[in-house]
């Protein structure tokens, strides 16, 4: 089969793809957006620029396969299977929200799209994904579980001690480090002695390194890791090489003491994973440039549809302040 026939045989998991990282950057450029005009209370981080991880990824995995997230964790939500309603009424401390509003930015969690939960500590999701993991093989079942988390996480001791029981009991679990670059404000190299990956390779775990903006290839990759992990061949490392365009978080805008302006906007005119991907569906007569230009049209309409929504949403009953916090009483 030639590259165009097999690439136009894919087409329904291609154009998924697209829309998922599309709708990815209309849910971020919104938040951002509420955040400047003082709607939403609180901090948020932008995964805009990362899409291509989290929906390459997720994509290779099913419903009932186990995600953790991080302070920066939108993305990865979206890419799970979130809707943008409940989400943006979550980011506005609505009833509706995933987490009935208490989550917020940094918190949301969507169970049934088996995402545990995002996590405003600094590599906090690794042990709760590896004892989803864990969990799975002693309940008999084939989950997988995806932690992600950046690469200023590594320098955390709770990671290897998680790496140690997962590759001792070869359980079910994926370590998915986005090296964007930077931890914080300050560079990745300055802050991280060493190769990433040698980290979990010191534990005998297999691991890889793969272009971050390049969702086919994180797509691949995944694919093939997720399944052998359902095989009892995990657990697996990758290190993801991305980029956030924005700052570490949305009050961080004068960026110039600590990343240049040539260098982000190098990766967002060369490295767009969204543009990219959208031009090699051109090029592969897959789509055309108006299917595109209406694609990207309608998910914005949509994005706009529910933050309208949100903003009008009701706020939960004070009656709800211990709920999900204390466990009922047995009658």
């Amino acid at each position: 089969m030639s590259a165009a026939k097999k690439a136009n045989s894919n087409r329904d998991d291609y154009l998924r793809m697209y829309r998922q990282m599309v709708r990815i950057r209309a849910f971020e450029d919104n938040a951002n957006q509420l955040y400047l005009s003082a709607k939403m209370p609180g901090l948020t981080h932008m995964y805009s620029g990362q899409e291509a991880v989290a929906v390459g990824i997720c994509e290779a995995l099913t419903c009932d396969d186990k995600i953790t997230s991080t302070h920066r964790g939108h993305g990865h939500c979206v890419a799970k299977g979130a809707n943008f309603k409940e989400m943006f009424c979550e980011l506005l401390g609505k009833e509706e929200g995933y987490c009935r509003g208490k989550g917020g930015s940094m918190h949301i969690a969507d169970q049934a799209n088996g995402n545990l939960g995002a996590n405003a500590i600094v590599g906090g999701s690794m042990g709760i994904a590896t004892g989803a993991a864990l969990s799975a093989r002693r309940l008999g079942k084939t989950d997988v579980t995806v932690c992600f988390f950046g690469d200023g996480a590594t320098a955390q001791g709770l990671m290897y001690e998680v790496m140690n029981m997962a590759a001792l009991w070869r359980l079910p679990v994926i370590y998915a480090c986005e090296n964007n670059g930077y931890s914080e404000y300050t560079r990745t190299d300055e802050i991280a002695a060493g190769s990433i990956t040698a980290r979990a390779e010191a534990f005998g775990i297999e691991s890889h390194q793969v272009d971050g903006q390049d969702v086919l290839a994180v797509n691949k990759l995944a694919t093939d890791l997720v399944a052998r992990a359902r095989k009892g061949e995990g657990p697996f490392f990758i290190e993801l090489m991305t980029y956030r365009y924005h700052g570490h978080h949305v009050g961080d805008i004068n960026r110039e003491y600590y990343r240049p302006k040539d260098e982000e906007a190098e990766w967002k005119s060369n490295r767009d994973p969204i543009a990219n991907f959208g031009k090699w569906l051109e090029d592969q007569k897959i789509v055309t440039n108006d299917e595109l230009v209406s694609i990207n049209k309608d998910i914005k309409a949509q994005a706009e549809e529910a933050v309208a929504y949100a903003e009008k949403a009701a706020y939960p009953s004070v009656n709800e302040v211990d709920m999900h916090v204390f466990a009922s009483s047995a009658a």
